[in-house]
């Protein structure tokens, strides 16, 4: 019998924010949470079946007409460039979906046991962590993705962290060269895609990749890796946000440079607010300022936050899957949103000049995230440590799932209030050069 007792995950479970506040009042919450999640992916480590495969969700299924009441439209008018997923099936259905090092997941497990252990201190959490870590060497070669910043630094950056070596910057530096390479000076950006009907496709989640170059320019004294992220970041401000600062998930652009089109890919509707997307905004120009120093993405930062609080209207701060969802229990939440917008706030509150209410709401969505309703039993859930997020709603792609990047923004958030309580700086990617 697999160890991993996979639990059935449903919104309607969620508890009401008065249990939130009791996991805050619970004494040291912080490691109760740490030890629950290295439970969890110790479990995970020993049930991967193969080398060389990543856990990244459990397999949730969708229907059209659910499709059709989240995004308010008849699936006739779905998107032509959003192929729906295939159903799981019987066998599969809430069992672990394993991928391979090319998938832009691949690094979150690696990086989440490097967390855990930095959490923990536990050294078999270590080796585990090496041991996935070294199999995502290959990645470092790859060119035809902008999400090596999530596949290589998550894993790669935090091993430089935690445990360095000169093979480890090797990694590091050869992936920022060939992440560079989809750089084109006339457009301004770093491509994202390669796929679909977009003449050059940025994300906003391409912000998130750019910690890898700054790095880079700390490892090797070379500037060239730093002014083509600032180049992007001060792009991406151009065009990507709305005057309210929300920011649109796509924005394509024309080979001179201008606006082809801008859009949603896994949002709601090309104008509403992808949860998860504001937050790797959020999180995107909060790490440029602490690289750079530069007043606007300071501004921007702060802007974005205060949109965050402004928008986000659940109860426990657990974001709906977009900030334009029906205010519904029908309407999933996600957790990984929640992870990444704490995250980054609690970096942001050591810089801004509202950072003592920043941290205050970054707390807030850790303990929801820390009590019952989200953080999962041990044993259960396929051995990921949260329940509830949602990846891509609009394809039927794991929508109320754990997701392997829920759990490292949740372990990192964790890190970096430790850090904060014991008088640290809540980042520590300076140690990485």
């Amino acid at each position: 019998m697999n160890k991993l007792l996979l639990t059935a995950l449903t919104i309607a479970a969620l508890a009401p924010a008065a249990r939130a506040a009791s996991v805050a009042g619970d004494g040291d919450w912080i490691s109760r949470a740490a030890a629950t999640a290295a439970r969890q992916l110790a479990l995970q480590a020993d049930e991967v079946p193969a080398p060389g495969v990543f856990p990244r969700n459990l397999n949730t299924d969708f229907s059209i007409p659910d499709l059709e009441w989240h995004l308010e439209i008849p699936c006739s008018e779905f998107k032509p460039e959003c192929d729906l997923r295939e159903h799981p099936g019987k066998d599969n259905y809430m069992k672990v979906r394993y991928v391979k090092p090319r998938d832009w997941t691949s690094g979150f497990f690696p990086g989440s046991l490097w967390l855990a252990y930095e959490l923990t201190g536990d050294k078999a959490l270590k080796e585990q962590a090496a041991k996935y870590t070294n199999m995502l060497l290959p990645v470092s070669y790859m060119t035809d993705t902008h999400d090596l910043g999530f596949m290589v630094n998550c894993p790669y950056g935090n091993a430089q962290r935690l445990s360095p070596n000169d093979s480890i910057k090797e990694v590091i530096v050869r992936t920022a060269d060939n992440l560079i390479g989809r750089f084109d000076p006339k457009v301004g950006a770093i491509r994202s895609w390669d796929f679909g009907p977009w003449n050059y496709p940025v994300i906003i989640d391409n912000m998130m990749n750019l910690q890898l170059l700054f790095n880079a320019s700390r490892i090797t004294g070379d500037k060239k890796y730093t002014d083509i992220a600032v180049r992007h970041a001060l792009k991406t401000i151009d065009h990507h946000f709305r005057p309210d600062y929300t920011s649109y998930h796509v924005v394509s652009y024309t080979p001179d440079g201008g606006v082809e089109r801008r859009q949603t890919f896994q949002g709601k509707a090309d104008e509403s607010a992808w949860s998860r997307g504001q937050g790797w905004a959020l999180y995107g120009y909060t790490e440029a300022y602490r690289e750079t120093r530069r007043p606007e993405f300071l501004r921007q930062a702060e802007a974005i936050a205060d949109m965050i609080i402004k928008r986000n209207n659940t109860e426990d701060l657990i974001p709906y899957w977009d900030f334009d969802a029906k205010p519904s229990p029908r309407s999933p939440r996600d957790a990984s949103a929640a992870a990444v917008i704490a995250s980054g706030l609690l970096e942001l509150s050591t810089f801004a000049k509202n950072g003592t209410a920043y941290r205050d709401y970054a707390e807030r969505i850790l303990t929801s995230l820390a009590s019952p309703a989200y953080l999962a039993e041990p044993g259960t859930n396929g051995g990921f440590v949260l329940k509830h997020s949602t990846g891509s709603l609009p394809h039927g792609s794991e929508i109320d799932t754990p997701l392997n990047y829920a759990d490292y923004y949740f372990l990192e958030a964790l890190t970096r209030l430790r850090r904060l309580q014991q008088g640290k700086p809540a980042a520590d990617w300076a140690r990485v050069k």
